[in-house]
Protein backbone atom coordinates (compact mmCIF):
# COMPACT_ATOMS: atom_id res chain seq x y z
CA UNK A 1 0.00 0.00 0.00
CA UNK A 2 1.68 3.21 -1.02
CA UNK A 3 2.43 6.60 1.58
CA UNK A 4 -0.89 8.90 0.50
CA UNK A 5 0.33 12.28 -0.18
CA UNK A 6 1.04 14.82 3.00
CA UNK A 7 -1.26 17.36 1.26
CA UNK A 8 -4.14 15.08 1.04
CA UNK A 9 -3.99 14.21 4.49
CA UNK A 10 -3.67 17.99 5.76
CA UNK A 11 -6.84 18.74 3.70
CA UNK A 12 -9.03 15.72 4.94
CA UNK A 13 -7.26 16.40 8.97
CA UNK A 14 -8.68 19.82 8.60
CA UNK A 15 -12.04 19.35 6.70
CA UNK A 16 -12.62 16.42 10.08
CA UNK A 17 -11.56 18.95 12.88
CA UNK A 18 -13.68 21.78 11.31
CA UNK A 19 -16.60 19.85 10.86
CA UNK A 20 -17.32 19.38 14.35
CA UNK A 21 -19.86 16.34 14.47
CA UNK A 22 -19.75 13.14 16.04
CA UNK A 23 -20.31 10.95 13.16
CA UNK A 24 -18.71 11.50 9.58
CA UNK A 25 -18.41 8.80 6.89
CA UNK A 26 -16.85 9.62 3.53
CA UNK A 27 -19.90 10.63 1.73
CA UNK A 28 -20.35 13.41 4.25
CA UNK A 29 -16.50 14.28 3.85
CA UNK A 30 -16.73 14.41 0.17
CA UNK A 31 -19.55 16.81 -0.11
CA UNK A 32 -17.50 19.13 2.39
CA UNK A 33 -14.02 18.40 0.87
CA UNK A 34 -15.60 18.67 -2.74
CA UNK A 35 -14.06 15.43 -4.16
CA UNK A 36 -15.55 11.95 -4.85
CA UNK A 37 -15.51 9.56 -1.79
CA UNK A 38 -13.81 6.81 -3.97
CA UNK A 39 -10.84 9.55 -4.00
CA UNK A 40 -10.95 10.09 -0.45
CA UNK A 41 -11.07 6.29 -0.21
CA UNK A 42 -7.86 5.69 -1.76
CA UNK A 43 -6.28 8.04 1.16
CA UNK A 44 -7.60 6.96 3.82
CA UNK A 45 -7.02 3.61 3.01
CA UNK A 46 -3.87 4.08 4.34
CA UNK A 47 -5.14 4.85 7.39
CA UNK A 48 -7.97 1.92 7.72
CA UNK A 49 -7.60 -0.62 4.83
CA UNK A 50 -11.28 -1.90 5.58
CA UNK A 51 -12.75 1.72 4.00
CA UNK A 52 -13.85 0.71 0.91
CA UNK A 53 -16.06 -2.21 2.10
CA UNK A 54 -17.40 -0.36 5.40
CA UNK A 55 -18.46 2.82 3.73
CA UNK A 56 -20.13 4.04 6.40
CA UNK A 57 -16.77 3.98 9.16
CA UNK A 58 -16.28 6.98 11.38
CA UNK A 59 -13.74 8.69 10.18
CA UNK A 60 -13.41 10.74 13.45
CA UNK A 61 -11.37 8.22 14.50
CA UNK A 62 -8.64 8.17 12.35
CA UNK A 63 -8.07 11.76 13.48
CA UNK A 64 -4.79 10.79 15.51
CA UNK A 65 -3.26 8.52 13.39
CA UNK A 66 -3.57 11.06 10.81
CA UNK A 67 -2.33 13.84 13.15
CA UNK A 68 0.72 11.54 13.73
CA UNK A 69 1.16 10.57 10.33
CA UNK A 70 1.58 14.28 9.87
CA UNK A 71 3.71 14.80 12.40
CA UNK A 72 6.17 12.22 11.13
CA UNK A 73 6.62 13.13 7.59
CA UNK A 74 7.13 17.14 8.14
CA UNK A 75 9.99 15.87 10.53
CA UNK A 76 11.44 13.14 8.22
CA UNK A 77 11.51 16.18 5.40
CA UNK A 78 13.11 18.82 8.18
CA UNK A 79 15.98 16.59 9.13
CA UNK A 80 16.74 15.70 5.70
CA UNK A 81 17.62 19.27 4.87
CA UNK A 82 21.53 19.74 4.69
CA UNK A 83 23.42 22.23 6.21
CA UNK A 84 24.00 25.01 3.32
CA UNK A 85 27.85 25.43 3.41
CA UNK A 86 28.80 28.82 3.72
CA UNK A 87 32.25 30.63 2.55
CA UNK A 88 33.43 33.96 3.77
CA UNK A 89 35.45 36.43 2.52
CA UNK A 90 38.57 35.56 4.40
CA UNK A 91 38.67 31.85 3.82
CA UNK A 92 38.91 32.74 -0.19
CA UNK A 93 41.81 35.50 1.06
CA UNK A 94 43.85 32.89 2.67
CA UNK A 95 45.12 31.66 -0.77
CA UNK A 96 46.86 33.76 -2.86
CA UNK A 97 46.19 32.34 -6.11
CA UNK A 98 44.57 28.12 -7.98
CA UNK A 99 47.91 27.37 -8.39
CA UNK A 100 48.55 28.09 -3.94
CA UNK A 101 44.91 26.47 -3.05
CA UNK A 102 45.94 23.21 -5.37
CA UNK A 103 49.78 23.06 -3.62
CA UNK A 104 47.91 23.27 -0.03
CA UNK A 105 45.23 21.03 -0.62
CA UNK A 106 46.47 18.37 -3.58
CA UNK A 107 49.14 17.95 -3.01
CA UNK A 108 51.12 14.93 -0.67
CA UNK A 109 54.32 15.73 1.61
CA UNK A 110 56.53 15.02 -1.49
CA UNK A 111 54.96 18.18 -3.87
CA UNK A 112 53.19 15.41 -6.20
CA UNK A 113 50.05 15.55 -7.30
CA UNK A 114 47.80 13.63 -5.08
CA UNK A 115 44.87 11.80 -6.93
CA UNK A 116 43.38 10.51 -3.93
CA UNK A 117 42.14 13.30 -2.24
CA UNK A 118 38.12 14.23 -2.28
CA UNK A 119 37.51 18.11 -1.59
CA UNK A 120 34.69 18.70 1.07
CA UNK A 121 31.86 20.91 -0.42
CA UNK A 122 33.38 23.72 1.03
CA UNK A 123 36.58 23.29 -0.40
CA UNK A 124 35.00 23.57 -4.22
CA UNK A 125 33.28 26.32 -3.28
CA UNK A 126 36.67 28.09 -2.35
CA UNK A 127 38.11 26.78 -5.67
CA UNK A 128 35.56 27.95 -7.30
CA UNK A 129 35.96 31.13 -6.47
CA UNK A 130 38.98 31.39 -6.58
CA UNK A 131 38.37 30.64 -10.73
CA UNK A 132 36.10 33.04 -10.87
CA UNK A 133 38.03 36.00 -9.44
CA UNK A 134 40.72 35.10 -11.60
CA UNK A 135 39.02 35.42 -14.85
CA UNK A 136 37.61 38.51 -13.70
CA UNK A 137 41.83 39.21 -13.36
CA UNK A 138 42.07 38.21 -17.23
CA UNK A 139 38.84 39.96 -18.68
CA UNK A 140 40.91 43.40 -17.40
Amino acid sequence: MKEPKLADVKKYLHALLKMNKKYVTTDRLSRFVGQYPDVINETIEYFYPMIKMDPDYNLNELIPSMKAYVIKVEEEKNNNVKPQVTIRKRDVQQYDSIYDFVQRKMTNSGGLLDRNIRLSDADLKILKKLITEEQNKRKK
